[in-house]
């Protein structure tokens, strides 16, 4: 497993706005600092992805302090930085192309929010061929209403994103699973 890349998505202050709503799985970046903590020790490649909005109200614009990586995930000298504007980690950043120039072909993905940015990348990591494993509990997302207003739970939103996922574009697993199987 530590072959694979760690690949950190949006793991930015500007999701800890109360602009988003109810949120799931508080332990998410607690869960993402033991992901990075065993990645470092073993000096595997690490991948930070960070969301720039270009909406000016947004907490992730450029200019908005919500832009800045949470404390626990922000890169260390030499990890990798790309920055994106779209739900997608690969379109516009160079990220297929690091991947590959580097012989990285798998991918464990980490990061905010499972519905959205997470769920993009990893359909498109899947779909580009890359091996990729979702950390379940190291995600998380917000209630949404879908089109009718009807309210969906962040906990149900999160556990479809994963259910759709997981067997098609990915497989998913926890933590736990996931640092065991690099001991």
């Amino acid at each position: 497993m530590l072959k694979s890349a760690l690949l950190l998505i949006d793991v930015q202050k500007g999701f800890d706005s109360p602009l988003w709503g109810q949120r799931n799985n508080p332990e998410a970046e607690s869960n993402i600092t033991a992901l990075l903590a065993k990645w470092r020790k073993n000096e595997a490649p690490i991948i930070h992805v960070k969301h720039c909005s270009v909406s000016p109200q947004s907490p992730l614009h450029p200019d908005q302090p919500g832009n800045a990586y949470k404390d626990e995930a922000s890169p260390l000298s030499g990890e990798p930085e790309f920055t994106k504007s779209v739900n997608s980690a690969f379109i516009g950043t160079g990220l297929e192309e690091y991947l590959n120039e580097n012989g990285l072909d798998s991918l464990v993905i980490v990061g905010l929010t499972t519905d959205h940015c997470v769920s993009t990348s990893t359909r498109m990591a899947g779909n580009l061929g890359f091996d990729v494993t979702l950390v379940s509990d190291a995600t998380a997302t917000f209630d949404r209403k879908d089109a009718s207003g009807e309210h969906i739970s962040a906990e149900d939103m999160h556990r479809v994103n994963l259910a759709s996922l997981n067997g098609e574009f990915c497989i998913v697993k926890t933590t736990d699973e996931v640092l065991k199987a690099t001991n």
